[in-house]
């Protein structure tokens, strides 16, 4: 994903230092080009020799070395950079970004780059908490860079607050959000619904289905990486929800329903992936139901058709999207599925078709539209989300 894309990395002296080996680590397997620069005070917390194991290329810490590749290399450097990540950032090079001082290699390369520049303090949380510190990270956004809000936690000082630096698979995010895709969404409005619901038989026990809700998180995130504003409309599911998405949790599909709805207005795009049920109990008790010797049989009635109403509601040029989970006849009911909620698209697959399924982390999709078929092979869940969300801007022009 990260192909031909040239990440820099300024580390700077902070006891963080140390995590950031596994950040280059992440990026080189997605294939990016990761060049480290390194202050002076950097090098007592990580040796150089670490970054260049991983990266392969030597990491810079003396603007005035002998032995550069180019002939003005901060320059050449800052030419090529897709992204500049500053982590950890300490209080003292904050301060020398906010106010383009340039005295080692990092801040000298960074003043010299255009492209997006993202700082990830790392300090005391007295430090942090400075109204000085707070000015010069304002000072920053405001010349564009974008500041990571620190975490908060036990610091190496042995203070608990905030400014601790977030952990490498969130830095990783945000460089991702930034180069891995272009931003063909950037300004549209996305609704992603993902997740089972669960239908309450009394307050011990629930009617619920399959779904662990992987399908609809990589439709969100997908979309979050290619610019759009997401919401996801989510079941209760046992994953980590995606960065740089607003989550509405809900747990029924009556709930499911009326946070679709209260929002699918101000929606350019609605991509409907939830296993919604169907049916739910008539009545709901409100004790435990004791066992007995007999059988027993619960009365259902039916929920409320969220992809209908929208297809009924929908506003000029919002583009909607359906799922069709068959374990037969699977062609022939989601093309009926398309026609009867007035959708754009249904992705259809097949619970039996290895690969495809709940639970896994690779589909079997075909995208239904007025068109006809298009079947795609088995790809990751990840990319059937981009596949998807490829052929609605398709649909949408």
């Amino acid at each position: 994903m990260l192909k031909d894309k040239t990440v820099l990395l300024g580390v700077t002296g902070s006891i963080a230092a140390y995590k950031i080996a596994s950040l280059a680590s992440m990026l080189v397997k997605q294939g990016a080009k990761v060049q480290v620069l390194m202050t002076e005070n950097a090098t007592n917390f990580i040796n150089p020799i670490t970054f260049e194991t991983l990266t392969g290329r030597k990491c810079l810490v003396d603007t005035f070395d002998r032995n550069f590749e180019f002939s003005v290399e901060h320059v050449s450097i800052a030419k090529a950079a897709d992204v500049v990540m500053i982590a950890p950032a300490s209080a003292n090079v904050i301060a020398k970004l906010a106010h383009g001082l340039a005295d080692d290699m990092l801040t000298t390369t960074v003043l010299a780059c255009r492209c997006k520049k993202i700082i990830a303090p790392a300090m005391n949380t007295n430090m942090y908490e400075n109204p000085i510190v707070q000015d010069n990270l304002k000072v920053c956004e405001r010349y564009g860079m974008e500041v990571i809000t620190p975490a908060t936690g036990y610091l190496a000082c042995g203070d608990t607050g905030a400014g601790k630096m977030p952990e490498p698979e969130v830095l990783f995010e945000y460089i991702m959000r930034e180069i891995a895709f272009g931003k063909d969404l950037a300004g549209k409005r996305v609704l992603v619904t993902a997740g089972p619901t669960r239908e309450s038989i009394d307050p011990v026990r629930f009617i619920t289905n399959r779904s662990t809700g992987k399908m609809g998180y990589a439709v969100a995130r997908a979309a979050a990486y290619r610019g759009a504003r997401v919401t996801l409309v989510t079941g209760p599911v046992n994953l980590k929800p995606p960065m740089f998405v607003d989550v509405v949790p809900v747990e029924s599909a009556r709930e499911m329903f009326e946070a679709v709805t209260l929002r699918s207005g101000e929606m350019d795009m609605i991509v409907k992936s939830a296993a919604v049920a169907d049916y739910r109990p008539g009545t709901v008790g409100e004790e435990k139901i004791k066992k007995s010797d007999g059988d027993m049989s619960i009365a259902l009635e039916r929920t409320d058709d969220i992809l209908g109403w929208l297809g009924s509601h929908r506003r000029e040029g919002q583009i909607l999207c359906g799922f069709s989970m068959e374990t037969q006849n699977m062609l022939e009911n989601s093309a009926a599925k398309l026609e009867k909620k007035h959708a754009d698209m249904i992705v259809a697959n097949n619970l039996k078709v290895s690969g495809a399924g709940f639970g896994t982390d690779t589909n079997v999709v075909t995208f239904i539209t007025k068109d006809g078929a298009e079947e795609l092979p088995i790809l990751t869940k990840d990319e059937v989300a981009h596949r998807l969300l490829d052929r609605l801007l398709k649909l949408r022009r």
